[in-house]
């Protein structure tokens, strides 16, 4: 069983026909399930896309969905999470700091963030870099707060370490587009294992880089369990 934390659907804004993939890609790689944000709610509206995405869960028992929210859009943020997170349908809150020019340690952010805590689900926030430090500020800040640092700092995975020994409810994924040697052994070996969890950023990037990255790290039986499924299905309560 593999659970990936980090996924999308819908098209992208370049060309790229993912419609009939989803299923099959996970299939290819043993992702049982997947908690998926909608591309459209992301790059450019999440009202329209947090509402087809929820059409869409409607008819598939192997996603779950992020509603996506804005921080600078914090009135339609709280309309979307109190119309959709009852449904059952989403586990989470999906935030993109770059694309909402809202930095993790900016005011908008803290208050979308703490308005995420309020409703008691966790949060997956892209993080790059030294970024991910101001997010384990931020959510020791806020009382309650679990979030997952998407990408765990991609090129940052020192700071993810750095961030995840200070704050106990931040939680690291490792989707990238690249896949240095050892990054994910080394996070694996330096951090609570309790902690760690799949992602792969599908459909954007194919499973295959995440999947392969995991396996090269060769992670002890009972941490590689941890990381694939247990501890997601732990922090999002699914039903496994």
């Amino acid at each position: 069983m593999i659970i990936d934390v980090h996924a999308h659907w819908g098209p992208w804004f370049f060309t790229m026909d993912v419609a009939g993939v989803n299923h099959a890609t996970m299939d290819r790689y043993g992702i049982g399930h997947a908690i998926v944000s909608a591309t459209e709610a992301v790059i450019y509206d999440p009202a329209t896309g947090n509402r087809a995405l929820a059409e869409w869960l409607a008819g598939t028992d192997r996603h779950f969905g992020y509603v996506t929210i804005n921080p600078r859009r914090l009135a339609q943020a709280e309309r979307d999470l109190q119309e959709y997170l009852p449904t059952g349908l989403f586990k989470g809150v999906k935030i993109h700091t770059d694309y909402t020019r809202s930095p993790a340690d900016s005011p908008q952010t803290r208050e979308a963030l703490a308005l995420v805590a309020a409703h008691g689900v966790p949060a997956l926030v892209h993080t790059w870099g030294a970024t991910v430090l101001d997010l384990a500020r931020t959510c020791l800040d806020i009382p309650g707060l679990r979030v997952i640092a998407g990408h765990m700092g991609a090129d940052g995975h020192r700071f993810a370490i750095e961030a995840a020994n200070s704050c106990d409810r931040l939680y690291l994924e490792p989707c990238w587009s690249h896949a240095p040697a050892r990054r994910i052994a080394e996070v694996a070996a330096a951090v609570n294992p309790d902690r760690l969890l799949f992602g792969t950023d599908s459909t954007l990037i194919d499973p295959s880089s995440a999947f392969g990255a995991v396996a090269a790290a060769q992670l002890a039986p009972d941490v590689a369990e941890k990381l694939a499924w247990r501890n997601a299905a732990a922090l999002f309560n699914l039903p496994v």
